[in-house]
């Protein structure tokens, strides 16, 4: 007797960053020092009154039941007041959002929700891994398209062929970008939504870093368009926003179609939120901001020291306007897995080969600046040692 997992599962390579973790454990049970400049995961906590709310939550006799399949009304409210403010999109409550356990189940249960076996997802190159390993569970195809340098580091939509498109049921962008740290604008918007109308396809925009931002610079939604929500849904996270990544807390929003659809996939597979946990996420959407602007103040200086090390190093990085990423080419003679291989090995510092995010990132490096500046700083000193 041989039991086997589904040719689905079989078909998906094991998760990067959970194998990358598993041989830096192996590195710091050994003895090294690892300094992990690769994974976007905030170090610094939530405002206090974010806290507060929860834990206020936790000590009542009432909560701690099952928090609807839905949301709570108050959550749900905090959603639609969050966007409206934000980015001036009005949403109907009833039937334009759906919270989520953390933005990536959304992320990868929109496929289940929306694709069949055969279908085509259309998949930036390079972009977030669960873009292209979603459809895969649904059985669907995925076809990628390219986000190059030379076209700051967004799409082409006439390079798509015709017949692919004519094929595609979702298009996923991500602006600003992960891995590049690329901005998108209006104009970029209006194409996405002109190309995905022409051709019937659901715009999936992932928007995770809107509220990362520097030097005054304000990202957009996409459904801030005209007509936007005729043919998109966005998600969005309060994980890189708020500093909550590890309570699992995001939104889906825009089209009606799509919302419902993802939530009849979700009430088969999950039971909601905890209601203390959505009682903090209401906080951290309608309480002060103003930690927010402090926390990104504290993110740009640590912006500042990773791309005036790594220049100092002689290589090209520009600072990003938003995101926890730099994005930056390998030194000549070495590909980006090489690159990480000799500063781990040698300095015990790990940042991202590019080539995880797809063949477009090959020869680029991701660095996070999610770790403690005393840390980012020690890192910076560290590769100053490395011979190239």
């Amino acid at each position: 007797m041989t039991l086997s997992p589904s040719e689905r599962v079989s078909s998906i390579p094991p998760y990067a960053f959970a194998s990358l973790a598993t041989k830096l454990n192996a590195m710091v049970a050994a003895g090294t020092d690892v300094i992990r400049l690769d994974m976007g995961n905030p170090d610094l906590p939530p405002a206090p009154h974010i806290v507060d709310a929860l834990v206020a939550s936790c000590r009542r006799d009432d909560t701690h039941g099952y928090g609807g399949y839905f949301g709570i009304p108050a959550f749900r409210q905090a959603i639609a007041d969050y966007y409206e403010r934000r980015f001036g999109v009005v949403l109907d409550v009833k039937t334009e959002l759906s919270p989520l356990i953390g933005s990536k189940e959304g992320l990868a249960n929109l496929n289940l929700a929306w694709l069949d076996p055969g279908d085509i997802a259309l998949v930036p190159d390079p972009g977030y891994l669960t873009y292209g390993m979603g459809p895969l569970l649904a059985n669907a195809e995925v076809v990628r398209f390219d986000l190059k340098a030379e076209n700051n580091w967004q799409p082409d939509f006439d390079s798509i062929p015709v017949e692919v498109a004519r094929r595609a049921r979702l298009l996923w962008l991500n602006y600003p970008n992960n891995p590049t740290g690329a901005l998108g604008d209006e104009g970029l918007f209006r194409r996405a939504i002109d190309f995905c109308r022409r051709y019937d396809i659901l715009l999936c925009h992932d928007n995770p870093y809107s509220d990362i931002t520097f030097d005054g610079y304000r990202a957009p939604s996409i459904l801030a368009i005209p007509g936007a929500k005729e043919v998109a849904i966005e998600f969005n996270s309060l994980s890189k926003s708020h500093n909550l990544a590890g309570w699992r807390l995001g939104m889906a929003v825009g089209n009606a179609t799509a919302i419902k659809a993802l939530a009849t996939v979700k009430t088969q597979i999950d039971t909601g939120l905890a209601i203390p946990v959505q009682q903090m996420a209401i906080a951290a959407l309608t309480g002060d901001q103003s930690w927010v602007a402090e926390r990104n103040a504290e993110y740009q200086r640590r912006r500042d020291i990773a791309v005036a090390g790594l220049r100092a190093l002689g290589l090209d990085a520009a600072p990003p306007k938003a995101t926890l990423y730099i994005w930056f080419p390998v030194p000549h003679g070495f590909t980006d897995v090489t690159f990480h291989e000799k500063i781990l090995v040698d300095t015990g510092v790990s940042i991202a080969p590019g080539s995880i995010y797809g063949e477009n990132g090959r020869g680029w490096m991701r660095l996070s600046i999610s770790t403690p500046t005393a840390r980012l700083e020690e890192a910076m000193a560290r590769l100053k040692t490395v011979r190239w």
